[in-house]
């Protein structure tokens, strides 16, 4: 009596599990990645306690170092520089933010003058960031 054996298939790596976790993985990282602001500038902001975050989405934000240099973005300016680009917005500034980070250790007189400018160039909404008091 002849018996019929049956093929033996040869074994398979299913590879669609391994794919749904690398997915996962790769979900998991995007979504808990922090990201950095203004890369490559140090400015430690002041606390306060009465924090109120800016709705606007149109905002122009200046940097204010420590050792009083100027940035518009990541991009270090002079005062000049950074009157001629307010100035650019022309009618558009009335309804943008100004935003001014600057460290809570910059000069007095520097942040009054940044302030002075955007009001000169017809910005009239401005905003200092801070810090939650006790976040640091």
């Amino acid at each position: 009596m002849a018996f019929l054996r049956k093929k033996r298939e040869a074994p398979r790596v299913e590879l669609t599990p391994m794919v749904d976790v690398v997915f996962l993985l790769l979900i998991f990282f995007m979504i808990s990645t922090t990201f950095v602001e203004a890369p490559g500038i140090t400015v430690k902001l002041p606390e306060s306690t009465s924090q109120q975050r800016s709705q606007e989405a149109r905002e122009i934000k200046v940097y204010l170092s420590r050792e009083g240099d100027i940035f518009l973005g990541a991009k270090a300016v002079d005062m000049e520089t950074l009157r001629q680009h307010l100035q650019s917005h022309g009618d558009d500034a009335a309804a943008m933010t100004f935003l001014l980070l600057a460290d809570e250790e910059a000069l007095h007189g520097k942040v009054v003058a940044l302030m002075d400018m955007a009001r000169e160039t017809g910005f009239s909404r401005l905003a200092i960031a801070t810090e939650e008091k006790g976040r640091r």
